[in-house]
């Protein structure tokens, strides 16, 4: 069996997590990659779970030996990346890889991958209520919830380079809808 790659992409809030969460747990021989980053583990995180916690030294070592397929400075000194190691560990046990990954990095992933990887942009309904959601979460103050917004705005234009829109209104039905996709693109 060839390994593929399923690639989740969203603004921030508008439910690609929860998304990919629900396959995890669905029998479709997916496997989470992991990413890292360099930016410091939050409270309960925990290194190889959430991500693969680098410093940035070490991150941008790695940039030089080309250990990454896709890699973004998304904050200065704030680095995250797929290893090739990830992926490669993934398809070795027969599975296929599921990312939960920002806009860039999946159109990146996805150029690198071709018809190998199925990439997948969840939409949130609207801007407002995108806005809703963040707000409604409570973990972002007022500067960083506008940056959020503006970085969603420009990520929403880029939603038709995705081979799918998944437009997350009523969740029941975004998660049957991704489900879906994933079955047919695993059996044409």
């Amino acid at each position: 069996m060839e390994g593929k790659l399923f690639i989740f992409s969203a603004p921030s809030g508008a439910g690609k997590s929860t998304i990919v969460q629900h396959l995890m747990k669905r029998d479709l021989g997916l496997e989470f990659s992991i990413s890292a980053t360099s930016r410091a583990p939050r409270p309960g995180e925990k290194d190889g779970r959430e991500y693969h916690f680098i410093s940035p030294e070490t991150f941008r070592r790695m940039i030089r030996e080309r250990a990454f397929i896709e890699w973004e400075e998304v904050y200065p000194n704030q680095y995250y990346g797929t290893l090739f190691s990830e992926v490669e560990h993934i398809w070795k046990r027969g599975h296929h890889a599921i990312f939960d990954i920002d806009v860039a990095g999946g159109l990146n992933l996805k150029h690198m991958f071709g018809g190998r990887a199925c990439a997948i942009f969840v939409q949130p309904p609207s801007l407002e209520v995108l806005e809703q959601r963040l707000r409604d979460r409570g973990t972002d103050d007022e500067a960083s919830l506008q940056k959020r917004l503006g970085k969603a705005a420009f990520e929403m234009e880029h939603a038709t380079r995705f081979d799918h829109i998944v437009v997350n209104d009523r969740l029941e039905q975004a998660l049957k809808e991704a489900e879906k996709i994933i079955l047919d693109f695993l059996n044409p």
